[in-house]
């Protein structure tokens, strides 16, 4: 969307911040009639936080007893399971069993399960080590015990606030990216002075993730929360890894951090990840060689059989961790900040969103529009249902690892929000994802995209060189 065709209307939202709950938001107040415009200051969506996670649909099961968060991805979980196959988005049906690898963890369980059970989720099962291998064949015969959590998924973690963002623009929301606030104004109602120009509001929510105590401040809001950012790393195990795993695998947390899962992913390869390691740097994730060697180790200790098994990808991803554990959610008169979504805000985003629209109260809003009417679907790029390189007249095979045909390529790039950049059209497509991280694919795909990106494809290859 151009930036001055903003300037044509007030809005009732605008919503700072255009990953996975930004996008959420956008959705939530167009169902409820709002006007809506959703900035965001990378090239595309899902710039941030959103864009490095371990994709785990959370039932909530170890969340904070009686907290916000517990309430959000309890809530948000369900609106997923309600509308997945009407959007066409995933659910691998993995279950997840939490390890105790010495008889000090096994000891935990117990307490873990009852937590569960007090915070709603009953289908828990306390297992002992030779159980847990009945359950997942592949785990080390040096497990001691397990707690079986059935209902934990895994989900493509970028379709889905892409099909979240793709309904609000149905229903009229406008997109402005390479778009950062600089300041914003009230007087009756928000000034937003942004790089794209100046666009007017009635309401404003921050949703910015590692940038959220600063877009309070520029708001002009004494920030209530400090963001610390917490790096983790992740290995991407090839494709045949899935043989060897099927569940995932959880650690016994801690009070710092959840812990290195073992995991499979809706796209067929084995995510082991993350770490938590604190940073000031919001914007850069490194990977550093030696801790990828001691996740690999990790995960071949926990799973044998995944030894050998080659590394497809490394990734590391930020969080926008706060001094605090808890969401950090803070209503006042003209505007909501949802901050500090840390590890569950793919599972708690669109409770978030429905929480920010209570909060709101939905006062002079539009006729809310019922989800079932307007039928959004976004492609799928699951491994456990049909592709599109498996239907006909699909055009070409572009990339060969990850199996990405012409026509899906070619639907992003038209789409009603199209990719901005060459990560985002990875994330809609998977295109340069697999084994060879797109060494035989990007100048068929750097071709396909000639004028087509807002940065293009060989800036970015010159950026990471």
């Amino acid at each position: 969307m151009a930036a001055t065709s903003a300037l044509m209307e007030e809005f009732d939202i605008a919503i700072i911040g255009a990953g996975v709950v930004g996008c959420a938001v956008a959705r939530r107040f167009a169902l409820a009639g709002a006007r809506v415009v959703l900035i965001e200051k990378g090239s595309d969506i899902l710039s941030g936080a959103s864009k490095a996670n371990s994709a785990i649909l959370h039932t909530g099961f170890d969340a904070p007893a009686g907290s916000l968060e517990l309430d959000l991805v309890k809530r948000g979980r369900q609106e997923y399971l309600d509308i997945h196959a009407s959007m066409n988005l995933s659910v691998v049906h993995t279950g997840a069993l939490v390890c105790a690898w010495t008889p000090e963890e096994a000891l935990a369980l117990d307490g873990i399960a009852t937590q569960g059970r007090e915070n709603g989720i009953e289908n828990l099962h306390l297992l002992s080590g030779a159980q847990a291998r009945a359950v997942e064949p592949g785990l080390s015969d040096r497990i001691v015990a397990a707690l079986h959590v059935p209902d934990e998924h895994v989900i493509d973690p970028w379709s889905a606030p892409l099909a979240y963002v793709n309904q609000a623009i149905a229903l009229g929301a406008q997109v402005v990216r390479r778009c950062e606030l600089i300041k914003g104004e009230f007087d009756g109602a928000w000034r937003l002075l942004t790089t794209q120009g100046d666009i007017r509001s009635k309401f404003v929510i921050n949703c910015a993730g590692l940038f959220g105590d600063e877009v309070d401040q520029r708001l002009g809001f004494t920030a209530e929360f400090e963001i610390r950012p917490r790096k983790g790393q992740f290995i991407v195990l090839d494709k045949s890894a899935t043989r060897h795993l099927k569940t995932i695998i959880l650690p016994v947390p801690n009070e710092i951090t959840k812990g290195i899962v073992i995991c499979p992913t809706a796209f067929g390869n084995i995510l082991v990840g993350p770490t938590a390691e604190e940073q000031v740097d919001r914007t850069r994730a490194t990977v550093e060689e030696e801790t990828l060697a001691a996740l690999l180790a990790h995960g071949k200790k926990l799973v044998p059989a995944l030894d050998g098994v080659a590394i497809t990808a490394v990734y590391a991803g930020l969080r926008p961790a706060t001094e605090q554990k808890q969401y950090r959610v803070i209503a006042r008169p003209n505007a909501i900040t949802l901050g500090g979504v840390r590890s569950t805000g793919l599972s708690a985003a669109l409770g978030l969103a429905q929480h920010a629209l209570d909060l709101h109260g939905g006062t002079g809003l539009g006729m809310p529009t019922e989800p079932s009417t307007l039928e959004v679907t976004v492609p799928n790029l699951t491994e456990t249902v049909t592709r599109d390189w498996q239907r006909p007249d699909h055009g070409e095979i572009v990339c060969h690892c990850e199996m990405v045909t012409r026509r899906e390529i070619e639907a992003a790039l038209t789409s009603a929000l199209p990719p901005g950049d060459y990560g985002g059209l990875r994330r809609r497509t998977r295109a340069g994802m697999g084994r060879c991280q797109g060494f035989y694919c990007n100048a068929r795909i750097a071709d396909m995209t000639t004028g087509l990106l807002a940065t293009p494809l060989a800036v970015e290859a010159e950026r990471d060189t």
